[in-house]
């Protein structure tokens, strides 16, 4: 009777590790989907910026060409 119970508590612990481990994967996945998140918006501000430059200076190329 005693290694059936120690079975099942050692079964019992092993699941409680994996739940742990999976709820830290949790965490961290929804920290880096936060980083990718603000990433995305930094390039997106970037991307429009450098839009606007390059039409301002396809603007002033054409002014200055004769």
């Amino acid at each position: 009777m005693l290694w059936p119970m120690i079975a099942i508590a050692l079964g019992f612990l092993g699941v409680a590790v994996l739940a742990i481990l999976a709820l830290r994967v949790f965490v961290e996945v929804r920290r880096l989907s936060g980083q990718v998140a603000s990433a995305s918006r930094r390039i997106s501000d970037a991307s429009g910026d450098l839009e606007r430059a390059a039409a301002d200076l396809a603007r002033a190329g054409r002014t200055v060409r004769p």
